[in-house]
């Protein structure tokens, strides 16, 4: 449906090659965000540098001052000695993928868009042959900027993003203009993969479009603004619609009213989906001093009892599939499920396959002062193969505080309100609960 303005909504298309693993999900978490468990397993972050230099987003919260952490794997549960974490025991959370058009004239992308970054990189003409080749036989649009009349290159610039050593993408810089939904954002900054590892490499996207703050940009050596800051900049933009808005859909409700369907929207609010919440959207504000989306969260509710936090913030975070709390809350959570365990070998909790939908816990969890649901079918994450399902909220170790991934915005509709610093949200109104296993 599109506005008076002409935009429109941009349709959100499910990654089918994405396989979901729980322990691979969580492995790329503790590379991504640094934390270190406070749970027993496999994986264990080192208090040294690594290698290639990365450092987990914590390190951006933490300050220069901040400890470097090396995630290595255990030889076996009570091993001392440990080894590199290998490429194949984590995966990138593109589970949601969107069309972006880039260039004149324009070239249409399949970009990952994540609220926990904010860089906007793609595959490009400049990885070395082999790479393209390989990647375009695998389905990949490579942005070639010697094909766009409005593309102009960044002298000096450059980007580096890292997701652990084995997980890397960098390269130059240069402007184009962007749509959005019908949306042009004209001279935006685009982020030229060079080099891309082979984690990346084997991921179904074409690239990565940062909805964070500008304060964690990588590129050096001074940062470009992100899309919505441009957006913003914008005259064309008026202060009310200074924001962009996320519905993650789900094959899963493919019998709901909203058939499940998925989209984001640039510069206006999608009215039909607030009509259909029978609600008014409640706001509250956005702490964005470390560059994400920060709001108050200080209470989970599980079967009417409330585990209080004090003080407690979470980050809104399309970019990451589950969603990480406390070991009270994980407690709380696991203990109202009939049989449900922390399973060591795979770090996380786990509850019996054949639990059904009557055995499953009333979750909701505070945005601001007001519960929402997380929606029972968003309790079990992915198939284990043991007779048990990985559960989608897992502990965050020593972070202090949570990680609010698809777990929690798949049962809402999410508005980042990037100009008022504020986030919005409307429970999505579900009639029923399909815990059916993922193929």
């Amino acid at each position: 449906m599109s506005t008076l303005q002409g935009l429109q909504k941009i349709k959100i298309v499910t990654n089918k090659k994405y396989q979901k693993n729980g322990l691979k999900s969580y492995v790329y978490l503790l590379q991504k965000w640094g934390f270190q468990p406070t749970q027993p397993g496999p994986y264990v972050q080192l208090n040294k540098a690594s290698e290639s230099g990365h450092q987990g987003l914590l390190s951006k919260i933490g300050g220069k001052s901040a400890t470097p952490r090396t995630l290595v794997k255990k030889l076996d549960a009570y091993s001392s000695q440990t080894s590199e974490v290998p490429a194949e025991d984590q995966q990138n959370d593109a589970l949601y993928l969107c069309p972006v058009k880039i260039g004149t004239p324009a070239q249409t992308l399949m970009l990952d868009f994540d609220t926990g970054s904010a860089d906007l990189w793609v595959w490009s003409n400049q990885l070395p042959a082999a790479t393209q080749t390989s990647g375009k036989k695998a389905g990949h649009v490579i942005y070639d900027a010697t094909k766009s009349s409005t593309f102009k290159a960044s002298s000096g610039s450059t980007w580096k993003i890292s997701y652990g050593d084995s997980s890397s993408a960098s390269g130059t810089v240069g402007t184009d203009n962007v749509v959005l939904g019908n949306l042009k954002i004209k001279g935006q900054s685009i982020e030229l993969a060079k080099n891309i590892s082979a984690q990346f490499a084997s991921s179904v996207g074409d690239g990565l479009l940062g909805l964070a703050f500008g304060a964690i940009n990588t590129v050096e050596p001074k940062a470009v603004k992100t899309p919505v800051e441009n957006m913003i900049a914008q005259q064309d933009i008026p202060e009310s619609a200074e924001l962009f808005t996320a519905k993650l859909g789900s094959w899963r409700d493919a019998n709901e009213p909203d058939k499940g369907e998925g989209f984001y929207t640039f510069g206006y609010i999608d009215k039909p989906t607030i009509t259909a919440s029978g609600q008014e959207i409640y706001y509250t504000p956005v702490d964005s001093s470390q560059g994400f989306w920060t709001i108050d969260s200080a209470s989970t509710v599980v079967n009417g009892k409330a585990v209080s936090q004090a003080g407690n913030t979470a980050i809104m975070d399309t970019g990451t599939t589950l969603a990480l709390v406390s070991d009270a809350v994980c407690e709380a959570v696991y203990g109202a499920i009939k049989d449900a365990k922390y399973d060591q070998q795979n770090q996380g909790w786990v509850y019996p396959s054949d639990t059904t939908v009557d055995q499953l816990p009333d979750v909701t969890i505070a945005i601001g002062d007001k519960q929402f649901v997380i929606q029972k079918e968003d309790l079990g994450f992915a198939d284990v193969g043991n007779g048990t399902v990985y559960g989608g909220i897992q502990s965050r170790g020593d972070m202090t505080f949570d990680i609010l991934g698809d777990t929690v915005l798949k049962g809402i509709y999410a508005i980042f309100d990037q100009g008022n610093k504020q986030f919005g949200a409307v429970q999505r109104p579900e009639k029923y609960q399909n815990i059916t296993p993922a193929a």
